[in-house]
């Protein structure tokens, strides 16, 4: 997290002094390294630190953070200029730089490497000082003393059998949530509003402001209802959103309901970031964090981080093409995608609610434990 803000901040402040495309572009790619590797170990820091009744909804609260974050900058970017809204970003970098110092190393990764007393000191200090942390104490080092007959994982060993379904379900929810179009519409989301003929102020602020809300619903549920209702349900109003959105463009090419498409853009929209905003945004981040043993939690976590950040740079770069092929198309597509991630977490997508990471990764890797 140390060198995640400080990556970030580093390319702020050369996005703040750049006099040129140069140094926006260094300023760009110190951020994008930065952000590609805290959005993996701030889930897995989260999970491996909360207890198993807590996690959930620790976990959905980072991504309320974000979405939080995101509505703020939708605001901001308004009424200052990009500078200004650089100079704002560094500052979370600066406040989490220092934020560190008063924080524990996850008790199991301590226990991992072999500082017994650390670790159950820093377990101490999270379940607070007169708690009984002996139960689950014992559980993590006995978990830990059978991870330390297997080596280090390297990535290639991800590709064992022994680890094809957390392999299956990490990557598989990282490429459906990006080619289900999420990033794409978020960055886009102004262009796609002004073709419609709608007002892409009032869109995108919109947009912005309904995943809040949204995000502080799946807070609440994750540790009631469990991760899958949550994703069964996100993946079905984002295919609905899509699908409402393609129609929309559909009934424009054809001259039918004119007056009424541009609002059904809009709700086919706001429809799809407020279902994004209750699971999909960040239930496979907080899955990921939970399926791999820690002895696999590195590469495993290089690998789905690649996947996700490739496959969204993927969708965006191809984006505009497909929107001058056939913008209701691309929707369509969208939907389609949207309803294969349905049937994917129906058939594969475990629940892990309720249960330790030492349960759920010895279930998911049988071989491990």
């Amino acid at each position: 997290m140390g060198i995640s803000d400080i990556l970030c901040l580093s390319g702020w402040i050369a996005i703040i002094f750049s006099e040129g495309a140069w140094l926006l572009d260094i300023g760009r790619l110190l951020v994008g390294c930065g952000v590609g590797l805290i959005s993996y170990v701030v889930p897995v820091y989260i999970s491996e630190i909360t207890p198993k009744n807590l996690r959930g909804g620790f976990g959905t609260a980072h991504q309320f953070m974000l979405s939080l974050g995101s509505a703020l900058v939708y605001f901001i970017g308004t009424v200052v200029n990009w500078r200004i809204l650089a100079l704002i970003g560094a500052g979370p970098c600066v406040l989490q730089i220092v934020g560190l110092f008063f924080i524990p190393e996850s008790p199991r990764w301590l226990a991992k490497v072999g500082s017994d007393r650390k670790y159950e000191a820093a377990l101490q200090y999270l379940r607070g000082k007169n708690s009984d942390i002996s139960e689950e104490s014992t559980e993590i080092k006995e978990y830990t003393l059978t991870l330390q007959q297997i080596s280090e994982g390297r990535i290639l060993d991800l590709f064992q059998k022994t680890y094809a379904r957390s392999l299956l379900v990490g990557v598989g929810l990282m490429a459906l949530q990006q080619f289900g179009g999420s990033n794409a519409i978020a960055f886009y989301a102004s262009s796609i509003f002004e073709s419609a003929g709608f007002s892409a102020n009032v869109g995108t602020i919109t947009m912005a402001v309904v995943q809040v809300p949204m995000t502080i619903v799946g807070v609440l549920l994750m540790d009631r209802s469990g991760r899958r209702p949550l994703l069964l349900i996100s993946a079905s109003g984002t295919c609905l959103g899509c699908f409402l959105a393609g129609l929309s463009f559909l009934l424009e090419d054809f001259h039918r309901w004119t007056q009424v498409a541009p609002a059904l853009v809009f709700v086919g929209i706001v429809l799809y970031n407020a279902s994004f905003g209750l699971g999909l945004a960040g239930i496979p981040w907080l899955i990921m964090s939970e399926i791999f043993p820690i002895n696999m939690k590195g590469s495993a976590g290089s690998l789905v981080s690649l996947v996700n950040w490739f496959a969204s740079w993927i969708v965006t770069y191809i984006f505009n093409f497909l929107m001058e092929l056939s913008t209701a198309g691309t929707f369509f597509i969208f939907s389609a995608i949207a309803g294969l991630t349905i049937l994917f977490v129906a058939k594969l997508v475990p629940e892990t609610k309720g249960r330790t990471l030492e349960e759920i990764q010895a279930a998911m890797n049988p071989l491990t434990a």
